[in-house]
């Protein structure tokens, strides 16, 4: 088994390379399927043993072997917490080979988000819209291609999560909010379900204020300035999806004290 857990994790470490290519060429509008990597500076091309996840980075001292230019932390970081994740995942679901699956895809597209929503303040729906399809489609192969009776949490879930934003986005006119975070919502809500969905967007408003203080105290934005909420959302999926049931089960034993 361990065996297994060691391939996973340099499977993710594959995958996250991947991502990291499909981050960077979203932004060019260029197709990560074609093409030759290349050094984003010098734009010289990559050999196989300058793209070895995490090796090559540590190798070359974080810098371009070609022109010297730094190679921004972004990739190894990506790469590791996309190896972590997948590992993660296979430890806790390994009796269902499809659902790995579907994790595994879901995953790697909210770290695209995360990233690309961090860096541009912006959520593409080159990727969110996918993400809502495939979070559908398993919903709806659940019903017919596995037999489950159709929970209508998580249907209720992802429409009153969208709601909810939708209702944010339009009272402040886009200010508070962006119609990318109503979308990012509605995924959220309909791969989560209820409760996990409150325990997300709970850990997502907390660490959303923690964060804006700390930014606010340390001078580095402003009472008005834009912070991207995407990356809270995303983090706080996560929290759900690992530590969802834990947190509600605390919380309820807190109440009936």
């Amino acid at each position: 088994m361990a065996a297994w857990h060691i391939g996973v994790f340099i499977g993710g470490l594959l995958v996250g390379s991947f991502l990291n290519a499909v981050i960077y060429r979203l932004e060019k509008n260029e197709s990560a399927l074609k093409g030759r990597s290349y050094c984003p500076r010098c734009k010289h091309q990559l050999a196989w043993d300058d793209l070895i996840p995490l090796v090559s980075f540590a190798l070359l001292g974080g810098r371009c072997r070609y022109c010297k230019g730094r190679i921004s932390p972004q990739y190894p970081i990506v790469e590791i917490a996309t190896a972590l994740l997948f590992a993660a995942f296979f430890v806790l679901q390994t009796e269902h080979v499809f659902y790995l699956l579907y994790l595994w895809v879901v995953t790697s597209l909210l770290i695209v988000l995360f990233v690309y929503d961090l860096r541009h303040y912006i959520l593409p729906d080159k990727i969110l819209l996918p993400a809502i399809g495939i979070v559908l489609g398993y919903r709806v192969f659940e019903v017919w291609g596995l037999g489950f009776a159709w929970d209508l949490r998580f249907v209720v879930s992802g429409f009153a999560a969208a709601l909810f934003f939708f209702a944010i986005f339009a009272l402040s006119r886009g200010r508070a909010m962006g119609f990318g975070d109503v979308k990012l919502a509605l995924c959220m809500g309909l791969f989560l379900g209820w409760p996990n969905i409150a325990v997300a967007l709970f850990a997502a408003f907390f660490a959303g204020a923690v964060a804006g203080i700390a930014l606010i105290l340390f001078k580095k934005k402003g009472m008005k300035s834009e912070v991207p909420f995407g990356p809270f959302l995303i983090a706080g999926t996560f929290v759900a999806l690992f530590w969802g049931k834990l947190i509600v089960d605390w919380y309820l034993d807190l109440l009936l004290l």
